[in-house]
């Protein structure tokens, strides 16, 4: 799967849910982007395979991760040209003080 593939994969996702999807197909459609199987070296170190492994999966998971991203600058960029109120930041920096909040 290539990285735009899978970008395409996290707006999907995202667009799933906002739809009211359900959260079990969301998770399939992102469980789509991670590898079922790994290439490992045969050898008996398990740091080894674990870095093996790890490499696999840096790439897709990275490209989800920049996926949401996009995702989110592009809807941030909207909102706060449409001046519907409180910049994108401050409402960040609020869900950022309310999830504190709650951890303590």
């Amino acid at each position: 799967m290539t990285e735009s593939e899978i970008q395409l994969k996290a707006i999907a996702a995202l667009t799933a849910l906002r739809g009211g999807v359900a959260q079990d197909y969301v998770s399939d459609l992102l469980g789509e982007v991670i590898p079922t199987r790994f290439l490992v070296p045969d050898t008996d170190d398990a740091m080894e395979v674990g870095a093996a492994v790890l490499s696999q999966l840096t790439g897709p998971v990275s490209a989800l991760v920049r996926g949401f991203i996009l995702a989110f600058e592009t809807v941030a960029d909207a909102f706060d040209e449409a001046e519907a109120g409180e910049p994108t930041e401050q409402i960040l920096q609020a869900l950022a003080l309310e999830i504190a909040s709650d951890t303590d």
